[in-house]
Formats: C-alpha cells, structure tokens, sequence
C-alpha cells in the first residue's frame, strides 16, 4: 500500500498547471471520480452519485437498521494548489475501509464516505452545496449563480450527472447517523512544530471581517511637518500593530491585517485615506466578540487621537463550530491504542465538517502538512505519516462502539 502513489494518480486529473487545479463539475472531476469510484469499488464499496453531485461509497453493516458513520472531504481544489488538501481526506478512509474487509472485520454500523464537489468555492461564487444539501441548509436560488464563463450551477451539475431538481430531497435523517468524521492536512505548522503526524481537532474557528476606512487628508510629502499631518495610511498602521498585539497577547485567538487599499498611493503624498481589512477568528465565539470590541475601541481611539474620520462595518460574521466530545475521546483512544501523543489543536479554516455541524455530531483528525503548506503546489504530506493517518482511522472504525 503505497498512499502516494494514490495521490500523485488523481493529481494528474488536473487542467495544465504548476500544481492542481481540478474545479467541480469539469472533465478533471469526472475523471477523479472515476479514480475513486474504482478504488472505491476495490475496498468493498456500494458506489453512487447523489442529486447535489457527491461521490457516495458506501460500506453496508451486517447488523441490520444499523445507524451510518459519515465520513469525507472534498475531492477539488483551487488554482495552482497542493495535491493533498481535501483529496487525501477521501483516500485514506477508502484505505482503511479496504483493510477492515480485509481482515474480515465487520463494523456493528453503515459508514458512507463521501467525496464532496465544492468546497473550495473557486469556480462558482459559492461552496458546500454538497455537505449543506447533506444538512439541508443549501439554498436552491444559489443553482443560478455563474462562473466566469455565463454558466450555472444548475447547468454544469446536470451535464455532470446530477439532479438539481431532487437537492432538497438529500436532506439526512439526524436520528440515523452517527456523525460525521473528516481527516485533513492542518494547513498550518503546529503539528510540525510538536514533530506530530497527526492532531485530533477540538473545533473549527468562528471567522468575522470589519472594513476599515480612515480619512485623512492629501498634503505634500515635503512640505507638511509631522505635527500637522492627517495621515491615513500611518494611522491604519498603528492600527495594524494594535490588532497583532491584541491577538499576540491572547491565546486562542488570531487576528490579520492582510488587505489595504491606499490614496493617492503617492511616494511624495501624505495618504489621504486607507481602506483595510480586519480578519478575527477563533474557536471561542464569545472571546472572539469580546476581543472584537476592544480592536473596535482601540481603532476609535487611534483615529481621534490623529482627529481622524473613520469607518469600520462588519463585512462577514461565521459562528465557530465545536467537534464533538464523544467523538474526540473515540479518538483520542486510536490515539492511545497506537501508542502515539492524542494532541488536540484547533481549525483556523473552514472544511466541510463546519457545514456538516448543521447535520450531526462532527470530528476531525489533521495530519501534518510540511512547512504547514496549503493551497500551494509545495503542499507535501509525508507517506509515513499518511500511513498514521490510515491505522487511526482503522482503530477509529473498529473501536467506535
């Protein structure tokens, strides 16, 4: 069993480029799915396509009425991106499912994995239509949207074999499943920081974003001494650092100043106004909002200070999502079993657990990513580490009970 070889495989299914690019409802999915329906099919799978285009194997209890464990992540990705973001999560289940049949063993319980079509939201202004039609939260206006090229959702979804019409009928029932159990890359470098393969997730980080808009006033660079400036861009500065201090001194919450938009933009022009971005996230939503009020107060008092005019409007607002405990200490015995350290870290990004919340309980599992590269055609996963990966996943299935 070499996990690599599986990767780089459906790595090819890709339009030309340095790394992957493999947006939903393409020829490049149509041949992933072929890729995984077979090596679905050679694990022991019942394979279908569901309405909302979601590649379905199923492994069917012997215990009938049985309830269903979920388990799954996304098959495509963005533009130029890594091989192992989303895919892998699908991959190494169909692994450890086919080493489950082949030692005989039979699970008291259904698992259905499930290879989602978009969650990665590049190629239509949206994502998830697969786990939150799953959830039923999908809203059928957005099979109208279009990508670049004038085309629908509804459209590309039919010619790839799905049925936007039956959607709302993909609605689980919550009484019959288990949970839904995700393995990603972190996309992050804690876990190579604590030279782990793999980290048990606690919850995916609650996300807002303030615009900020500071008016100053255009002088010229050489003749307006400091003291009389009204310097937008120095003020969005000062800001800047407040916010890393705020998130510095804070655990468990982050905080980035990435976007700024700034007039005249002039090398010999003091900035008459800056437009900018504040992005907060963190698994606790109630510090997150306290500490979302401090930053807001923080900017008032920066700006009147250089009797500054301001703006600041919340642009997006994402409630965290917590992974469930019983859930977690399922895990955290594979862990144990396997000898290796149960350590728990948290989701700054949003996967689609976060969407399949709304279903059932959630879990994940992170396996560490090198230099904590994602989206990027860099991003590498070790084999060894995958193959951790695979034997948790198989004690998790076969201890969940």
């Amino acid at each position: 069993m070499n996990i690599q070889n599986y990767i780089n495989t459906i790595a090819k299914c890709s339009k030309p480029a340095d790394g992957v690019t493999r947006l939903p409802f393409t020829n490049e999915h149509k041949n992933a799915n072929q890729l995984l329906k077979k090596w679905m099919v050679d694990a022991g799978l019942k394979v279908s396509l569901d309405a909302a285009g979601t590649l379905i194997g199923k492994y069917i209890s012997p215990n009938k009425n049985s309830k269903t464990l979920l388990i799954g992540s996304h098959q495509d990705s963005g533009y130029n991106s890594g091989k192992y973001d989303g895919i892998m999560g699908i991959i190494l289940p169909i692994i450890a499912l086919k080493e489950i049949n082949r030692k005989k063993i039979n699970l008291p319980f259904n698992v259905e994995i499930l290879a989602f079509a978009d969650e990665e939201g590049v190629r239509f202004p949206t994502a998830l239509m697969g786990p939150r039609s799953l959830a039923g939260t999908f809203n059928l206006k957005d099979l109208k949207l279009k990508d670049k090229t004038n085309i629908s959702i509804e459209n590309a979804l039919k010619k790839f074999g799905g049925n936007p019409s039956k959607i709302n009928l993909l609605k689980r029932n919550k009484k019959k499943l288990l949970g839904f159990f995700e393995t990603h890359i972190e996309q992050g470098p804690v876990l190579e920081s604590k030279n782990l393969a793999v980290g048990i997730v606690n919850g995916i980080s609650g996300i807002s974003r303030f615009k900020l808009e500071i008016e100053g006033y255009a002088s010229h660079a050489g003749t307006t001494p400091m003291h009389l400036r009204k310097d937008a861009l120095a003020a969005t500065a000062e800001v800047i650092y407040t916010v890393e201090n705020i998130a510095r001194k804070n655990s468990n919450f982050l905080a980035t100043m990435a976007s700024i938009e700034n007039k005249p933009n002039s090398v010999n022009a003091v900035s008459a106004k800056s437009i900018s971005f504040i992005e907060c996230r963190s698994v606790d939503d109630l510090k997150r909002k306290r500490l979302e009020k401090e930053i807001i107060k923080k900017v008032g008092i920066i700006c009147k200070k250089r009797n500054l005019k301001f703006k600041l409007k919340k642009t997006y607002n994402q409630s965290a999502v917590k992974c469930d405990n019983k859930m977690i200490n399922k895990l955290k015995k594979s862990f144990l079993n396997l000898k290796l350290n149960p350590f728990i870290l948290m989701s700054g990004a949003t996967h689609d657990a976060s969407a399949m919340s709304d279903l059932c309980p959630i879990s994940m599992l992170f396996v560490r990513s090198k230099d904590g590269l994602s989206h990027n055609p860099n991003e590498f996963t070790s084999e060894k580490d995958m193959q951790i990966a695979v034997k948790v996943i198989e004690k998790f299935l076969i201890n969940y009970n």
